[in-house]
């Protein structure tokens, strides 16, 4: 491991199991094949928080579902939370280490930093995308978001060495249909840092969460065939409105809904 000093602050640490289920299911999807073509599949889990679950779940996802012999490490900058990890591994597969933005020295093809720069001033965000992706291996990949406590609602940015590649909003699908809830505009809560200010009038991303509510409010005669009926509606009333909605339904019947970032970037 790198002696260098961590970059960056201690998070809240908040954390609870299947928290990031929705994310580890896409990131197994999108992101497989360059851990299948990796000659070191080494993935970093950035900010793990107050107790390691939720690293120890990405590793038993992504090894049952793209390669079993993949590596996680999960780095916190705290290292009290380092230690009471300890643990939770099982080297050479699981290992936890102190690290920050700089990723502790490590090349890994995938990371995956997660209500990590929340916390952080909205200025601050390019720098630390552009530490971590400086770290990444060739054709290395990023995965930065957010969710709610119990990962009912998220939403994450992909990026490569280039930069950010699209923006992806994820739902529990009954958790937008609760009759006290707000829909989908609830999402707009759980935006990533970059976007979570820019969701004002004029701002690419404020137009798309329109869109889909609108589109989500006008599929309100799918509501008895239930909420994953309604929100495929609402996806493709989204794309038939003219937003670049990536994949098929198969992908959106999960409650997820992708697009590239030159959609949302803001203005």
């Amino acid at each position: 491991m790198s002696p260098r000093r961590p970059l960056g602050v201690v998070t809240r640490g908040t954390t609870a199991p299947n928290r990031l289920r929705r994310a580890d299911r896409w990131i197994a999807y999108r992101c497989g094949p360059a851990l299948t073509a990796a000659a070191d599949p080494l993935v970093v889990d950035l900010g793990f928080g107050a107790t390691p679950v939720t690293t120890v779940e990405l590793l038993r996802r992504l090894r049952a579902a793209v390669r079993p012999d993949l590596r996680v490490v999960g780095l916190e900058i705290d290292p009290v939370r380092v230690a009471e990890a300890a643990p939770a591994a099982a080297p050479p597969a699981l290992t936890f280490a102190r690290g920050g933005f700089e990723l502790a020295g490590l090349r890994p093809v995938l990371v995956r930093a997660f209500n990590v720069l929340r916390q952080y001033a909205e200025d601050d965000v390019a720098a630390g995308w552009a530490t971590m992706r400086a770290a990444l291996a060739p054709g290395g990949l990023l995965v930065e978001g957010t969710c709610d406590e119990l990962g009912r609602i998220a939403s994450w940015v992909l990026l490569d060495a280039a930069g950010p590649v699209s923006l992806t909003l994820a739902a529990r699908l009954t958790t937008l249909a609760d009759p006290d809830g707000a829909g989908p505009a609830v999402l707009a809560e759980r935006l990533p840092k970059a976007l979570i200010h820019r969701n004002v009038p004029g701002e690419p991303v404020h137009s798309l969460l329109r869109a889909l509510d609108d589109g989500w409010q006008a599929a309100a005669g799918y509501a008895p065939y239930g909420p994953r009926q309604r929100w495929l509606r609402a996806v493709s009333a989204v794309r038939d409105s003219g937003w670049p909605v990536y994949d098929r339904p198969a992908r959106w019947r999960l409650g997820e809904l992708t697009v590239p970032w030159s959609a949302v970037a803001p203005t």
